[in-house]
């Protein structure tokens, strides 16, 4: 009888830790506040703003360069989703309705295809493929999201992160304390940091009467960078792994 031989297959997603969420959440304030300085701040107006952000946007599965990637997603998500909503004008409710359904159809061709959308199995290109559509809708989904539960709603920006907040803590209790799928937490979780980090920069960089602190966008764009240099730094990477017969 033949022995049963197991390999290791490094997947191109780093391993889930806290340290992936502290960093994730850095990486959508970022660019948040990256995409309004550009399109904004400096003038460029959404569509150029995604232009420019867009076209560095060339997929890279190196460890070194994975962040840089996500951010790249989030700038042009911001963009991307601010000339959706308010220059073709389809509004905050429509545009999160829009990607979210994008994101739902990506996962489940994604599923259909491949058996699974756990990111652990994101080793080869179709899968690959698949994992950067759905972070590209998801990180455009959570500028439109974030703006309409601010603005549409009577939760405001500071009212509507800890409300985000208190689902992924929710989300965090049941990964540890049930069994239900760690798959569908991470998606929920992964999705939701992306307005967390909406809501967070609008908290900061809004006029003080609309609840914000009014910093300047640039500044908070200067900040937010070195602090994922520094998460970087001091926070290991490691590729997540996934058993193979």
């Amino acid at each position: 009888m033949k022995k049963k031989i197991t390999k290791i297959v490094l997947s191109k997603v780093p391993e889930i830790t806290i340290g992936f969420w502290v960093i994730k959440i850095i990486a959508t304030t970022l660019g948040e506040v990256g995409g309004n300085a550009v399109s904004r701040t400096l003038e460029m107006g959404y569509f150029i703003a995604t232009i420019i952000f867009g076209v560095p946007l060339i997929v890279s599965f190196k460890p070194a360069l994975y962040w840089g990637t996500i951010t790249l997603t989030t700038l042009a998500g911001t963009t991307l989703a601010d000339f959706v909503t308010r220059s073709i004008g389809i509004g905050y409710l429509g545009g999160s309705l829009l990607l979210f359904a994008l994101v739902m159809l990506t996962l489940a061709i994604w599923h259909q295809s491949l058996g699974s959308i756990n990111i652990n199995t994101v080793v080869k290109p179709k899968a690959e493929i698949f994992y950067w559509s759905t972070i590209m809708f998801s990180q455009t989904l959570g500028t439109a999201l974030g703006d309409w539960m601010a603005d549409s709603t009577f939760l405001g920006y500071n009212g509507s992160a800890l409300l985000i907040a208190a689902v992924l803590v929710a989300i965090g209790g049941l990964y540890y304390k049930t069994k239900v799928s760690h798959t569908t937490l991470f998606w929920a979780a992964f999705i939701l940091t992306r307005p967390l980090g909406a809501t967070l920069a609008n908290s900061l960089d809004k006029p003080v009467s609309s609840g914000g602190l009014n910093i300047n966008d640039i500044t908070l764009s200067v900040i937010f960078v070195l602090l994922m240099v520094a998460c970087l730094y001091f926070v290991p990477q490691r590729a997540g792994q996934k058993e193979m017969s």
